[in-house]
């Protein structure tokens, strides 16, 4: 046989093996992979390799074959866009739709949601249930958690032990397995830039000293109505009670003075009990916010309604009305608490 004829014999056996191997990939690339269970989660680490990421869809419980997952990705051009995440992995998904999700950082994210108006022992209790974080908190009491975050020491909550007011209500999101601490510590930030944009944005002339206790004002605001139409009258009664030295008289305030010793109803014997957050026995704001405000209340707290009202009282229907004379106000309490 001619060296001619070899040559040409030995470039068509390439041919096929290259046409064959190419077939193999493709199937490969396009069958089922055997995950370690129906749906898992992996975590890919930041700033991984390629062969790191495939190293770690291994141990996760996703059997891509190294070799070909490396030659698929680099054969792509998607070696320098695998993105770092938690990625959630079903029965039935193929190496090419693993490499795809990667790429796109089709990450799964959970949520933790935070209500306005909740105090931050309820924000405490919602995010040490949430399965997805990793709870280093546990054990740790209110001014730990602060200072883990890095709230400055001298910062009013951390002075005052109480992470109240602090963290701002919101959806967060996250990877599975963040520490809770990150969590609190974004919240913390939120409240602190939501709180400054309202501060700065403030009217004249109003009865607070720091932002701190326009905070204070804004959880009050926040628990005494939930009707959004009402937030700066409240602010307003609560402002001109400041101005002219009378009590808050604020029931939340209370209530939240009064701990696990709520039942649900407030009575009398209730307001003449005196707590650090009797606003019916003691002047000016309470040492602390009794709740977590958002946004509506922080700037009703900064910019109350025009108005001269000294009281108001709830009509049953979510809203309130408003009076500038304690004559005006029984008047109202008689036809909406008392019936008469």
């Amino acid at each position: 046989m001619s060296l001619l004829k070899k040559c040409v014999i030995a470039g068509a056996t390439l041919v096929v093996l290259a046409v064959a191997a190419g077939f193999g990939v493709y199937r490969w690339a396009n069958s089922p992979v055997a995950l370690a269970s129906p749906q898992l989660d992996v975590t890919v680490k930041p700033h991984s390799s390629v062969r790191g990421v495939t190293a770690q869809l291994i141990r996760g419980g996703v059997p891509v074959e190294p070799e070909l997952f490396v030659i698929m990705t680099r054969v792509l051009g998607l070696q320098t866009q695998l993105k770092s995440g938690n990625y959630e992995f079903k029965a039935g998904i193929t190496p090419y739709e693993v490499l795809q999700k990667l790429a796109r950082g089709d990450v799964n994210e959970y949520v933790a949601t935070i209500i306005e108006g909740w105090t931050f022992k309820h924000m405490r209790a919602e995010l040490d249930s949430n399965p997805a974080l990793k709870h280093d908190s546990v054990g740790m009491s209110d001014a730990d958690i602060l200072k883990a975050i890095g709230v400055p020491p001298d910062a009013p909550g951390v002075m005052a032990g109480n992470g109240e007011g602090l963290f701002f209500p919101d959806t967060y999101l996250f990877d599975k397995d963040t520490s809770d601490l990150d969590v609190y510590r974004r919240a913390y930030r939120e409240m602190q830039l939501r709180l400054a944009e309202a501060w700065n944005g403030r009217a004249t002339g109003l009865p607070y000293r720091t932002p701190y206790e326009a905070l204070t004002m804004a959880s009050i605001i926040e628990k005494e109505t939930g009707r959004a139409t009402d937030r700066p009258l409240v602010a307003a009664v609560l402002t001109n009670r400041l101005r002219a030295g009378m009590p808050l008289q604020t029931d939340p305030s209370v209530i939240y003075g009064m701990g696990e010793g709520y039942n649900g109803h407030l009575h009398k014997k209730d307001l003449q009990t005196d707590t650090p957050y009797n606003t019916y026995l003691r002047q000016g704001l309470p040492p602390t916010p009794i709740s977590l405000p958002g946004v509506a209340s922080l700037q009703a707290a900064m910019n109350p309604a025009a108005s001269p009202a000294l009281y108001f009282v709830s009509k049953g229907d979510g809203s309130s009305i408003f009076s500038d004379t304690l004559g005006d106000h029984n008047k109202a309490v008689d036809k909406y608490i008392r019936g008469q």
